[in-house]
């Protein structure tokens, strides 16, 4: 089952395209943190569970547009979160962490903010309306106090629609793709683009969270998978711009109570703050408690 009209681009073997003196996320480590590197020699992985891949099917309904700019952003300190577990939700078939195809968490440079362009060894820019966005990673089981050095790896569309490394139109890039270590108040940010409404889907954004930079190399060792909902008014403004055409008809035909993925409880726990305009960027922040 596919996300949508998403058509996957077959792989026969995912490596095929690295180059072998790639040293993948272990070097990056070295560059970024050397005292997290020398705990490599003792860490163990996480016994693998079965990860089955899920299709995002439509959604159904139609909502009305309520402006084109959301409010005051969530607290990025914890102090008024709430300590529910984040929802865990299906990473969706165009993953690239290992466990459907690709895994682009071992490749060399994967570690980053800026996740606009492609590395290694593609070259490739997504364009679209500039969105920062920041999750504060939380630990449930100690008050929601700040999960600092857990890693984050999120990946998302681009404006067509297309995830890199198994659309068609994006396979030969690795885009919208990254990685970053949660700072001492659990907050990660990237720069990245808003996403497009492809369809069947309300438009979101996938992250998983794992315990830390070392383990963030296998997909078996996270510790929470799930997707951040963006609000219908900035959305709406978004659609109206070039490039984002064919998400102005997808939406038409979404809403977010109606989403396979966020309809259980209309997105309550999932749904970013976003703040921002067309003109100046947007910037979308969510609360993530996850259990350790």
């Amino acid at each position: 089952m596919t996300d949508g009209a998403q058509r996957p681009f077959l792989f026969t073997d995912p490596d095929d395209d690295l180059d072998e003196t790639d040293r993948g996320l272990v070097y990056d480590l070295g560059t970024l943190d050397r005292r997290q590197v020398l705990k490599l020699l003792g860490f163990g992985g996480v016994t693998a569970s079965l990860f089955t891949i899920v299709g995002c099917g439509p959604g159904g309904g139609s909502s009305a547009s309520t402006g084109a700019t959301a409010s005051v952003a969530a607290p990025t300190d914890g102090s008024t979160a709430s300590c529910a577990l984040i929802p865990e939700e299906t990473a969706g078939p165009y993953p690239a962490d290992g466990s459907n195809g690709p895994n682009v968490l071992t490749e060399s440079g994967v570690v980053r903010s800026d996740i606009t362009t492609s590395f290694g060894g593609s070259s490739g820019t997504a364009d679209g309306v500039p969105l920062s966005i920041t999750l504060t990673i939380q630990d449930s089981g100690t008050d929601c106090a700040p999960l600092a050095g857990a890693a984050v790896y999120l990946w998302q569309c681009d404006r067509a629609g297309n995830y890199s490394l198994y659309s068609q139109d994006a396979a030969d890039q690795n885009y919208l793709r990254g990685v970053q270590e949660a700072d001492d108040n659990g907050n990660v940010t990237f720069q990245s683009i808003y996403p497009a409404a492809y369809s069947g889907r309300w438009p979101h954004i996938h992250f998983e969270v794992y315990p830390s930079l070392e383990l963030a190399t296998d997909e078996t060792n996270r510790i929470a998978t799930s997707q951040i909902a963006l609000p219908k008014d900035a959305s709406d403004a978004v659609y109206a711009t070039a490039g984002y055409e064919q998400s102005v008809s997808n939406m038409e035909r979404l809403s977010l109570e109606g989403d396979n993925v966020f309809g259980d409880d209309g997105g309550a726990k999932q749904l970013g703050t976003v703040t921002g305009s067309v003109a100046d960027g947007y910037a979308v922040t969510l609360v993530v408690p996850v259990g350790t």
